[in-house]
């Protein structure tokens, strides 16, 4: 039996016979193949493309139910004398909408309010001021000084609505710059945790909302304009104009320039991280430096008298018994 089975395996005709079938077989399966093979690319597409529509859904109702200072509404009575009076040719900035936007001012009623209190400011305070030197007391003026007071009042009722905007604006940036690092902080937890930087911006919005209020807005802000727009550039510079930080903007431009050349986010992030931490801390030195001289006046008007009180008291006190 073995014998027939060697003589069998050692046949050159059977040999032959054998590597045909073998070659015809490989053949028939290596044109079978990509037909046989699943389409991958496919549904992976469309579950980035759904969840993407998922994260705009989401945004969408978010933002629907912001209060009224995030979406800003229509003005009424207002809108309709700014219209009348075509306010925004007449008083508007160029960049007040910029403005507007750091102060955390968004939407169409914030804008006509502004330009309203622009112009009504400073007939009132002129109005008044003329009611008060001319008919109430005068202050022994003449009549040239208390016009010029008029109108100068009046010039400070036309800056008064920028004042108050850019008073906006210096409270919110600082509480920005404080919430930065750690926002970073999170948002590199994040990426290294496998998300996109879509949900990333998400889930960090979601968890600061209680602690930074304002940081909390805007990351939202950018995680809808990056679901929206057609380039993450874009909203990155929206975040670094809507801010006006130099932390913000160098991040944002460190963000630009990742995505551009295919640099690891999570790296970025790190670097920028300890970055803002170091500033924040130059800053908390800087002002710390800056104690002494600033408590030399308060300590010799009032601990210097005090001391001196002390010490010289019961020798007064003491003379004067004498005598």
């Amino acid at each position: 039996m073995f014998e027939t089975v060697y003589q069998t395996l050692t046949n050159g005709q059977f040999l032959a016979m054998a590597a045909t079938g073998i070659a015809i077989f490989a053949t028939i399966i290596s044109l079978a193949m990509p037909y046989l093979q699943t389409d991958k690319l496919t549904p992976r597409l469309k579950s980035v493309s759904g969840e993407r529509k998922r994260l705009r859904e989401e945004q969408k109702k978010q933002f629907e139910k912001q209060p009224v200072n995030l979406r800003g509404k229509d003005g009424g009575l207002m809108k309709q004398f700014v219209d009348k009076f075509n306010l925004y040719k007449l008083l508007a900035e160029e960049d007040i909408s910029d403005k507007l936007k750091r102060a955390g001012l968004r939407g169409q009623a914030p804008m006509i309010m502004f330009l309203f209190f622009r112009f009504v400011m400073p007939i009132i305070l002129f109005v008044a001021a003329m009611l008060v030197l001319f008919l109430i007391n005068d202050f022994n003026r003449p009549v040239l000084i208390r016009f010029a007071i008029a109108v100068g009042l009046a010039l400070i009722g036309y800056y008064l609505p920028g004042l108050f905007i850019s008073n906006l604006i210096s409270k919110r940036q600082l509480a920005l710059k404080r919430a930065f690092p750690d926002t970073l902080d999170l948002l590199l937890i994040c990426v290294e945790a496998g998300m996109s930087i879509e949900a990333a911006f998400a889930k960090v919005a979601e968890e600061i909302a209680t602690s930074f209020l304002e940081m909390s807005e805007e990351m939202s802000l950018t995680n809808a304009e990056l679901s929206y727009l057609p380039q993450r550039k874009i909203a990155y510079l929206n975040l670094a104009k809507r801010t006006g930080l130099e932390g913000v903007k160098a991040v944002t431009t460190a963000l630009i320039q990742a995505e551009r050349y295919g640099t690891p986010l999570a790296n970025t992030l790190r670097v920028m991280a300890q970055e803002n931490r170091d500033m924040r801390m130059s800053e908390a030195e800087k002002k710390a430096a800056g104690l002494p001289p600033k408590l030399t006046v308060p300590m010799i008007a009032f601990f210097l008298p005090v001391i001196f009180i002390v010490i010289m008291g019961p020798a007064i006190m003491r003379i004067s018994h004498m005598f």
